[in-house]
């Protein structure tokens, strides 16, 4: 009967006991997908966002107001240099260009004539004075011979000499200032003539010019070799210069013209290599090569613009492609990588957190640092070692020493 009584007690106690431990709470068993951080060596990229331009790019305008007359080609032509695209009517142009011509050949006809001595009713005048001094001077100096003879053989006296003298010496005085008027006379009118008549062709040429140049503008000429990509205006429309009937564009070579942040833009040296990819699909990204650094910084967005230039891109990529740019900046050997889905980043920096599950399948969280992106997966600098088992799915503020369910085990 005593050893009943002892017992009893002892089993009351043990109930208590164990009723304890079922009435306290269980920590919860989280399901997350793990997997295992990865070493690698792994290309650096720089990812940033791009656009597509073309190499060149011209708005083809008008330099003239008029009715389009024809157009020889349309939107998505491929066109070579120099090709006519667009004709402007030029019938007024074309009548002003013939009454050029003609004002042009009337001007060096005037201009020969000039050349060949016509000369103007001063200078015939000055001419006729020269011949009528010079017949008196022969006149006197006919009269003064006989005299000579005679006053020698003693027939007139001495004086009638002198008067003879005098008259030869007036008339050579008048003829030669006849002769030097007409000299000067002569050279100041006709130098003065072929002046004025050589300026007249010249003003005739220079319009006749001036027309050529309107009819050449009548016609647009591709000015490099390229593709139609708009189009504007049509045949019956009126054409001027504040107006482009056509977009062309050369798409031999392409850029794809990326904003990257300032504080990466130094990672980028010319002639790295670079890859456009326009979609998801990495296999389909295009290689080129960095052609541009521009050396301003956008003011508003923090960013330097850098170009990589595409050579040959296929004919499926078209001017105003939005997509980004991977520049190849180095390369890292024995690099841990881990997807993105398992990092949590603070926002405008490199550090962040990941859950790291030890043996007893608790979840740790563990600074780290990170750097570029390679594919789905970013590099981990400082923080975290390959090998080590990660939470990539499932553990969004998961809190540190959770029990977690892995299933990606």
């Amino acid at each position: 009967m005593k050893l009943i009584s002892f017992l009893v007690p002892a089993v009351l106690l043990t109930s208590c006991a164990n009723r304890k431990e079922d009435e306290a709470p269980r920590k919860p068993v989280v399901a997350v997908k793990t997997a295992l951080a990865e070493g690698s060596s792994v290309e650096l990229n720089l990812k940033a966002p791009a656009t597509i331009f073309p190499r060149e790019q011209a708005n083809i305008t008008p330099r003239l107001t008029g009715v389009i007359r024809s157009l020889k080609v349309r939107k998505g032509d491929f066109v070579r240099a120099d090709a006519l695209l667009v004709t402007i009517e030029n019938r007024d142009l074309a009548s002003q260009r013939e009454e050029a011509q003609a004002m042009l050949a009337d001007a060096q006809a005037n201009l020969e004539k000039t050349r060949k001595g016509t000369l103007p009713t001063d200078v015939e005048r000055a001419r006729g004075q020269v011949e009528t001094t010079r017949a008196i001077l022969n006149q006197a100096q006919k009269l003064y011979d006989r005299r000579k003879s005679l006053f020698e053989q003693g027939a007139i006296p001495n004086r009638d000499l002198l008067v003879s003298e005098t008259e030869l010496s007036t008339a050579k005085t008048n003829f030669d200032v006849a002769s030097r008027s007409l000299q000067l006379l002569t050279q100041q009118s006709q130098g003065q003539d072929i002046r004025i008549a050589e300026a007249r062709v010249e003003q005739a040429r220079s319009r006749l010019a001036a027309v050529a140049a309107q009819l050449r503008y009548a016609e647009l000429h591709a000015p490099f070799s390229g593709v139609i990509t708009e189009q504007f205006q049509y045949v019956g429309d009126l054409g001027q210069p504040s107006s482009p009937i056509f977009t062309l564009v050369d798409l031999a070579v392409v850029s794809a013209r990326a904003q990257v942040p300032e504080a990466d833009a130094a990672r980028v040296k010319p002639g790295q290599n670079c890859r456009f990819l326009s979609g998801e699909n990495e296999a389909a990204a295009i290689a080129g090569r960095v052609s541009v650094i521009n050396r301003a910084v956008d003011t508003q967005r923090r960013t330097v613009e850098i170009w990589c230039e595409i050579a040959q891109p296929p004919s499926s990529l078209r001017a105003g492609t939005f997509g980004s740019v991977a520049f190849q900046t180095g390369r890292l050997q024995e690099t841990v990588l881990v997807p993105l889905t398992a990092l949590q980043l603070e926002e405008g920096t490199r550090k962040g957190i990941v859950l790291v599950v030890d043996a007893a399948h608790r979840a740790h969280r563990r600074e780290v640092e990170v750097g570029g992106t390679v594919g789905e997966k970013r590099v981990v600098l400082s923080g975290l070692k390959a090998g080590e088992r990660i939470v990539i799915e499932g553990g969004y503020e998961l809190p540190g020493g959770t029990q977690v369910q892995e299933q990606g085990k």
